[in-house]
């Protein structure tokens, strides 16, 4: 079969490599669609080393082979693939925190992921899509649930005000994951037109420009309507750290999203004398009886109509070099881009 590999800094190619065979417990997933994430991005741009093995992780397709033992899917089911490898032992997993097993991986990153035509997944990491998402949203679960993963964390409750810093595909679905929550008033920060329009629709109430003049507004904002929670998704080297604490109210909460690739400024006085409280999030895990997937998954049914707009770009597999060229120049108006083995 067909798989993608990163050499390099902006390359990407395409290889013929074994197809997959399922183990004790693992399913083979034909992919059907699999999304360019922010993170991808770090890699692809040489922020960060590339992953030695095939890449991509917001992965839907459909089961085609299953390990005699595997009872919860069947072939043919339409799947969205949570992307973790975990123990299912530790104490971590016991109590729904399995992001934070020491065995943890990750496909795409250290295990291989979904820029492929088919791809091998333990047979618990499987969701079914229900009949009114087609694959395209589907993928679009996995970067849905680190929003709900993150909103979870800051605890947004009913009523509450919430700024969400960046208007990438994470901090678009984190508008919908605050709203899903309870938040009544919803701000973001955009850097372009096109993401500020989508914000807009998706049900942001106030939308501020990523730059200085920008930036005041915001502060004149926040100054006057007290915001309960910051969700941080722009990383890099970007200096929205303390955008963060200087916007958040006292006795407010900041969960960061964002991937840094440089080590962040923090206003610590600030912190403490606000007594902000700072929240980092890891992709997704359980509370109780539901999974932040099958959270995600039904705030993608109940708005898959403009989620489906978020769908800027599409690319065949054998086109993928120009997928993810398109995804790092938002000039072109990419949000979510997607590819299509």
């Amino acid at each position: 079969m067909r798989a993608a590999f990163s050499p390099g800094p902006r390359r990407i190619e395409l290889r013929e490599v074994p197809a997959p065979v399922p183990a004790a417990g693992e399913v083979v997933v034909r992919v059907r669609n699999c999304g360019v994430c922010g993170s991808d991005l770090h890699w692809y741009l040489g922020a960060f080393p590339a992953p030695p093995v095939c890449p991509g992780h917001e992965i839907a397709g459909e089961v085609i082979a299953a390990d005699a033992g595997v009872v919860n899917c069947g072939i043919g089911d339409r799947v969205a693939v949570e992307p973790l490898v975990v123990c299912r032992e530790c104490a971590y997993c016991r109590t729904g925190d399995y992001q934070l097993c020491p065995h943890f991986a990750v496909l795409g990153t250290m295990r291989d992921g979904g820029f492929a035509e088919q791809v091998v997944v333990p047979a618990y990491a499987l969701y079914r899509l229900p009949a009114e998402l087609d694959f395209e949203v589907g993928a679009l679960t996995e970067p849905t649930a680190v929003c709900v993963h993150a909103v979870r964390l800051a605890r947004v409750s009913l009523g509450d005000r919430v700024l969400i810093l960046g208007a990438g595909a994470i901090g678009l679905l984190s508008v919908l994951a605050a709203r899903a929550a309870g938040a009544t008033d919803i701000a973001i920060t955009a850097r372009h037109a096109h993401q500020g329009a989508m914000a807009r629709r998706l049900g942001a109430t106030r939308v501020f420009a990523a730059t200085p003049p920008g930036q005041g507004e915001l502060m004149d904002f926040a100054s006057a309507n007290p915001v309960d929670v910051v969700v941080e998704t722009v990383g890099g080297s970007a200096d929205t750290l303390n955008e963060a604490i200087a916007s958040v109210r006292p006795g407010g909460t900041v969960a960061v999203l964002g991937v840094f690739t440089t080590p962040p400024a923090c206003a610590a006085l600030a912190l403490v004398l606000k007594e902000v409280r700072l929240v980092g999030s890891l992709t997704y895990g359980r509370k109780g009886s539901r999974a932040d997937f099958d959270v995600a998954m039904g705030i993608l049914a109940a708005h898959r109509e403009v989620v489906r707009d978020l769908i800027t770009h599409r690319f065949a597999l054998g086109a993928i070099a120009n997928a993810f060229e398109t995804a790092a120049d938002k000039t072109r108006g990419a949000i979510k881009v997607t590819v299509a083995p």
